[in-house]
């Protein structure tokens, strides 16, 4: 089972007892594909990377319809691991997942890692990534990532917050909690 955070310190009789849908947010650069590739293997899980789902060839995005139904398919599944922001879908993946699992990594370790990957891929195309899509950094993106505690953190406060009662609800605040809560799921799964 997920451990809970300070949203969720007590389990509900509503709360589902086998997690086979897992949501993981955060701010870019969090770690959150990293973390859910890993997590989908410990589990047994197929993946779902919104970035692959989302962006078209040289960055084109989907028109707003698109994306709902691309979303709405994939969340049909009856398992997964998917991470992603996209603020515009999250209630609903929220409505519809067994558990939440958010990346609130300090926000210079974000920044670090953004710019470590964009240096890592230059002019490539991120294994997580939709084809034709090579990597960049945008002023827009890292300013993004910078205000990301004071201007998304408390919307998502608020929608984890409401959903505590029915979703378990992990925060992880550093990579030391991140590879902490993997080696403890390592613990828990039989081999």
């Amino acid at each position: 089972m997920l451990r809970p955070c300070r949203y969720n310190s007590r389990r509900s009789a509503s709360q589902p007892t086998a997690v086979k849908r897992i949501l993981v947010i955060g701010p870019g650069g969090a770690g959150k594909t990293t973390f859910a590739a890993q997590l989908g293997d410990l589990l047994g899980l197929v993946v779902i990377h919104l970035d692959s789902l989302y962006w078209g060839p040289s960055w084109v995005e989907p028109p707003k319809a698109d994306w709902e139904a691309t979303v709405e398919a994939a969340l049909e599944r009856d398992t997964w691991v998917m991470d992603g922001n996209y603020s515009g879908t999250l209630e609903r993946r929220l409505a519809t997942c067994d558990a939440v699992v958010f990346m609130d990594l300090p926000r210079l370790t974000c920044m670090w890692r953004v710019v470590r990957h964009s240096l890592r891929y230059r002019n490539q195309t991120r294994p997580d990534m939709a084809s034709g899509c090579p990597e960049r950094l945008s002023p827009a993106f890292l300013l993004w990532i910078w205000n990301y505690g004071t201007r998304t953190r408390p919307k998502v406060d608020r929608l984890l917050e409401q959903h505590a009662a029915s979703k378990t609800v992990v925060r992880l605040r550093s990579q030391a909690e991140v590879d902490a809560y993997l080696a403890s799921r390592r613990q828990e799964t039989p081999n």
